[in-house]
């Protein structure tokens, strides 16, 4: 294969469906038919109520909400500028709940009222995504798209555009669905984890991996093999694919989802676009796209870096990814006097003056007169303390 023209030839096993191995060749100088960022689109997801992070954290103003990390900007606000680098601001459209749509405009107003969209219930991942790419398909059909939380930690920021990138080029010359690997630092039990299997040559890139399994939250013991065996990487949560990518997967692997959102074209950007999606809602089946598309598609790649990037889901993930002082506590308190106190994490309000003395390992939160005082490491329970408050005390604390 010489000439000025090359193509890379890569040999790819498919997995999943019993498909033989074959050839797939990409042309590394072919020009991305959308290489356009006019042609990306990024799809915020907005609608948990991160109840990890109680009491700061509750279901009228969600951690996406907040500056927990006391840097001047919520974690949205973060999201958002963060992929405005390279996706101009008409072109994102913010999936949350029918509840948090005025936080939404409040907290970008960069936005209009139409690109935030708006779910009646709550149906976890997979609907959320098809109902972003069939309103996205009404506008333009020949879309990539980057879908993303909204409340990770990314610290090298350049870097993760970059792989942004090189993820988008990919994506726009083949019928790919990547998702964003990260390098393992330690045996995590919190994340998901992604298999590798074989490495795929593309337009110079040396980190793109076909996906041989998806594994859910192991445990100590299993997260240990996995970071060990150099094969497997946390599960970021971040996708990248075109429009046309993601459609075909939706009505291969969940056609019953593809079906009722494809039916909303002559409904969305109308008023009728709200009566359409509560009947639509109601009628569709909570499933994640890890579990629905991803686990099962063979055409899923991961394009695997370390770009300082955490999902912020707990206090512990919390405490560290943030600055400890001599004694290792992370201290957000301006009237805290704190003694003989170790591992700690301390959130009060600032008019509040406390003394804490001989803690080793503790969370101390306090919100709206809520305190909670727990083990970091039995944080896990906090959700369960949150049902028992909803049940005991009613929907005003929780």
């Amino acid at each position: 294969m010489n000439g000025a023209k090359q193509k890379a030839v890569i040999r790819i096993m498919a997995f999943g469906e019993g498909i033989p191995t074959k050839f797939l060749i990409f042309d590394s100088n072919k020009e991305p038919k959308n290489n356009n960022m006019n042609n990306t689109f990024c799809v915020i997801m907005a609608g948990g109520i991160g109840s990890r992070f109680w009491p700061l954290s509750k279901t009228s103003r969600p951690k996406q909400f907040l500056d927990i990390l006391g840097t001047g900007e919520t974690f949205i606000q973060q999201t958002f500028r963060r992929f405005n680098q390279i996706i101009p601001k008409e072109n994102f459209l913010v999936v949350t709940n029918l509840d948090y749509k005025e936080l939404v405009l409040e907290q970008l107003p960069l936005l209009d009222e139409s690109q935030v969209l708006c779910e009646p219930l709550r149906r976890n991942t997979a609907p959320c995504i098809a109902y972003a790419c069939h309103k996205i398909k009404c506008k333009n059909d020949q879309a990539n798209i980057i879908v993303a939380p909204s409340d990770h930690l990314i610290t090298r920021e350049d870097l993760f555009i970059d792989e942004l990138n090189k993820s988008l080029r990919f994506v726009s010359q083949t019928d790919a669905l990547v998702t964003l690997g990260i390098t393992p630092s330690r045996p995590e039990t919190g994340y998901g984890y992604i298999q590798i299997n074989g490495n795929v040559k593309f337009d110079n890139v040396d980190n793109l991996h076909k996906v041989k399994t998806f594994t859910e939250k192991p445990d100590s013991k299993m997260a240990k093999v996995f970071v060990d065996s150099g094969e497997f990487f946390w599960n970021s949560g971040i996708f990248i694919w075109s429009l046309q990518s993601i459609l075909k997967a939706f009505d291969k692997y969940l056609p019953e989802v593809n079906d009722l959102f494809s039916k909303g074209c002559k409904y969305y950007y109308t008023g009728e676009e709200g009566a359409f999606l509560s009947k639509t809602y109601s009628e569709c089946p909570n499933i994640s796209i890890d579990y629905g598309v991803m686990e099962k598609a063979s055409n899923v790649y991961v394009l695997c870096a370390d770009f300082g990037w955490s999902d912020l889901g707990t206090w512990g993930s919390l405490w560290d990814n943030s600055t400890r002082d001599a004694h290792q506590n992370t201290v957000k308190a301006q009237n805290a006097k704190i003694y003989d106190t170790h591992n700690c994490i301390v959130n009060l309000p600032d008019e509040k003056l406390a003394v804490i003395q001989g803690l080793d390992g503790y969370i101390v939160v306090e919100s709206d007169n809520i305190l909670l005082i727990c083990k970091k490491e039995e944080e896990q329970q906090i959700r369960q303390f949150v049902n028992d408050v909803k049940i005991t005390k009613g929907d005003k604390y929780v």
